[in-house]
């Protein structure tokens, strides 16, 4: 634009009169030429990749009366009458090893002796959970509940009628014509399922607000029987959610906090063995719990190689890259005995989001990928403060590194997660500032004690 600018500062009339002139002998040329460059602009705007922007989001964080000490936790069970001797000693035995603190969360109706577990109660969990996070949301962002066009929610194991995200709408009298989806039965990882659905929506709804909300329900999915691959999910799940507001308007672009880089999404459900590692099921006196087979950790170690087979390359240095390669064509073709090469993917993030769904899956993990104890401390901090939240882990996670005062411009975190069915999924952000935490953070008033010394 300089340039054209000095040139035309430099033509007389005459010059002017005489350009005017050759256009209207090449009419012909001059118009097609326009129209080659109007609809050539028109299609690449309309078709380009629209940056999504994370403008912020809020975790819920239950009230100091549902918190559920190891001791009370062990007396409930007992004053419960449906739990055998064994699986009171293997109840104790995994919460010990848990890696869970003294200030984790269960809903009200788990406290009543006997609990109960009714439809309403699960509604009313989830509502203040759902409501909770939002309402810190809305505050924190100022953006008006009909200004939001997407929304998405993921429960795994609550899914009533009228569905969750319809409840959403009704609470905060949303627009008629917003654009709604309930994810049910996906598992940990759903959050990251969600967000990747909320992105593309953004991508063909312009100048728009999305929202993810990720929860679970423990209310009416506690296991009251004795089967002890059923009773694992008893000690590790706790009450939490986040939602969070996305948004693919450039203006956006200046408050927000990170810009959603990439998701890699891998599914290893044509696997048997990966497909009913996680399964809710009847034991066989008719009690519904969620069972963890023993194999887990090797099907998510698998699950975790095909992920990161996907995310190196558009993630890694390239000299990494070619390491990588250079092992796998080794073994493939040539039937070498060489170690697999792990890449390593502290050249790629500065921060690592693990979900928490256990201290065996952060240990897995750690030493899978060669992390250090810094890179997996908001891990396993939020497992110990808030238990297994399900989807929602990644964003207590998150959390935590910005109260701590990490996150740097131009930082990468890098949030995985596993989940039912079985799936592996990562999402990639970019943070756009110096982030700081919001206000509300559920770490708000507590950052000053972490991290804590874990017993072995």
């Amino acid at each position: 634009m300089a340039v054209i600018i000095v040139q035309a500062s430099r033509l007389s009339l005459n010059d002017i009169h005489q350009t005017w002139l050759h256009l209207e002998h090449n009419l012909v040329y001059v118009v097609v030429l326009s129209a080659f460059v109007l609809v050539g602009s028109t299609v690449y705007f309309m078709t380009r990749k629209r940056s999504v922007y994370l403008v912020d989001y809020a975790c819920y964080l239950p009230p100091s009366k549902l918190k559920v000490e190891h001791d009370r936790f062990m007396k409930h069970c007992k004053l419960m009458g449906c739990f055998d001797e064994t699986s009171l000693v293997f109840l104790d035995k995994i919460l010990g090893r848990s890696g869970l603190g003294e200030e984790t969360c269960a809903p009200e109706a788990m406290h009543c002796l006997p609990p109960k577990p009714s439809m309403e109660a699960a509604r009313q969990e989830t509502e203040q959970v759902m409501f909770g996070a939002l309402d810190t949301l809305f505050a924190n962002t100022n953006v008006k509940p009909k200004d939001v066009g997407i929304l998405v929610v993921n429960c795994s194991l609550f899914n009533p009628t009228p569905s969750l995200s319809s409840m959403i709408i009704n609470k905060y009298k949303m627009r008629g014509n917003i654009k709604s989806f309930n994810l049910g039965g996906m598992g940990c990882s759903a959050s990251v399922i969600a967000v990747d659905l909320a992105k593309d929506m953004l991508q063909v709804h312009r100048n728009n607000y999305a929202i993810v909300v990720s929860t679970e329900n423990i209310t009416q999915n506690w296991y009251f029987g004795n089967n002890k691959a059923k009773l694992l999910p008893n000690c590790l799940f706790r009450i939490g959610g986040a939602a969070v507001l996305l948004s693919n308007k450039s203006m956006d672009r200046r408050r927000s906090k990170y810009k959603l880089i990439h998701v890699v999404r891998t599914h290893c459900g044509a696997n048997n063995k990966a497909f009913n590692c996680v399964r809710q099921e009847q034991d066989d006196v008719g009690k519904t719990g969620v069972s963890l087979s023993k194999d887990l950790m090797t099907i998510a170690g698998n699950a975790l190689k095909s992920n990161i087979t996907m995310l190196g390359p558009l993630v890694l240095p390239i000299s990494e890259q070619i390491l990588f390669f250079v092992t796998l064509v080794a073994n493939k073709l040539i039937n070498a005995k060489i170690k697999p090469y792990i890449p390593d993917f502290k050249l790629a993030f500065e921060h690592f989001c693990i979900h928490a769904g256990g201290r065996a899956v952060i240990d897995e993990l750690e030493k899978n990928l060669h992390l250090l104890p810094v890179h997996v401390e908001a891990s396993r901090m939020t497992l110990h403060r808030f238990g297994n939240t399900s989807s929602s882990s990644i964003w207590y996670e998150l959390a935590y590194m910005e109260a701590k005062g990490r996150m740097r411009k131009g930082d990468r975190v890098w949030q995985i997660a596993f989940g039912s069915g079985f799936k592996c999924n990562s999402a990639v952000w970019l943070a756009l500032k110096n982030v700081k935490p919001s206000c509300n953070s559920p770490w708000e008033g507590c950052i000053h004690r972490y991290p804590v010394q874990l017993s072995q």
